[in-house]
């Protein structure tokens, strides 16, 4: 066994070890058509008032920029899926908000797993990057045959479905890559596109960000919502699932096994009314390693009085 092959199938099976459902290896390279793609999706105002998409374009599509001399794209997937849902009737949280900020999870892990690579292989210059960063993260699982983009966007994976975090390890260690572009099963299927709330999904497989309940409940950070929305949010309050809740791929999800993804007891809890009566030093007591923190007090008030009015 050469040695490239011999530290691929130790990254994976440690991987693995950590609880990473799946791994893909990519060789680094310039993502030519991904440019071309997203200079296109930038044109058309698409990212809404997300300015920072508009930033650091060269990064996005060159990880050789974001680690010098990188030679392989390592893209990890972890499971978020919660055991339970949230009761009927409450204000809604996305379920990869369930739990703890997975920024800070997933990372710490990306971390630990670089570390027991450098102690088995040796020294390795690399970078770990999860949803924080200038990193086309499904395009690079696509292209390691971990699953396919979506018509809703998201990455789908043929055993699994889509609930999942993508997280990226840059590093300039060549690797055996898994060259295995997968292959896109959403076929004539446009249950995401027709049970989109705001019309967010595109026919022609193309997101309009400044459409989605999750750019308007998270990313936005006005005063106001857009009155041209009300009456679509059906209940979202931080994020929103309709688009994975109606893929038929979903049927193939499982509870994620994460400790740190177990929902807070809160978001299983509370009424609309006892949303009201959360006071910021409340908020920010209970929601401290949340993902909600992003949207912040005023942020999940505004995005109450939207729904409840």
């Amino acid at each position: 066994m050469s040695v490239t092959e011999k530290n691929t199938r130790l990254i994976k099976e440690v991987a693995q070890a950590m609880g990473f459902e799946f791994c893909g290896i990519a060789k680094a390279q310039y993502l030519e058509d991904d440019a071309r793609r997203l200079s296109n999706w930038l044109e058309k105002g698409r990212q809404g008032k997300m300015q920072y998409m508009e930033n650091h374009f060269d990064l996005r599509v060159d990880p050789c920029k974001l680690v010098p001399g990188a030679k392989s794209v390592i893209t990890l997937l972890y499971n978020y899926y919660p055991s339970s849902l949230q009761p009927v009737g409450l204000p809604k949280i996305s379920t990869y908000a369930y739990g703890q900020d997975y920024h800070e999870v997933i990372k710490s892990k990306l971390k630990d797993l670089l570390c027991r690579l450098k102690e088995q292989i040796g020294e390795i210059n690399g970078r770990g990057f999860v949803d924080s960063a200038p990193v086309l993260e499904r395009t690079w699982a696509q292209k390691s045959g971990l699953g396919w983009i979506g018509k809703n966007g998201n990455l789908i994976n043929k055993e699994a479905g889509s609930f999942f975090f993508i997280a990226s390890l840059i590093v300039d260690l060549p690797l055996l890559y898994d060259d295995a572009y997968a292959k896109d099963y959403c076929g004539s299927c446009t249950r995401c596109i027709d049970h989109c709330p705001t019309a967010a999904i595109l026919p022609n497989k193309e997101i309009d960000g400044s459409k989605c309940i999750s750019y308007f409940t998270i990313e936005l950070k006005d005063a106001l919502i857009p009155n041209n929305m009300k009456g679509k949010f059906d209940n979202w309050l931080f994020g929103c699932d309709a688009c994975q809740d109606i893929c038929p791929w979903n049927r193939f999800k499982s509870p994620s096994k994460e400790p740190a993804f177990k929902p807070i007891e809160a978001i299983f809890n509370m009424s609309s009314a006892e949303w009201e009566t959360l006071s910021e030093e409340g908020f920010k007591k209970v929601f401290q390693h949340s993902p909600l923190k992003r949207t912040g007090y005023s942020g999940i008030l505004r995005n109450l009085q939207f729904i409840s009015t």
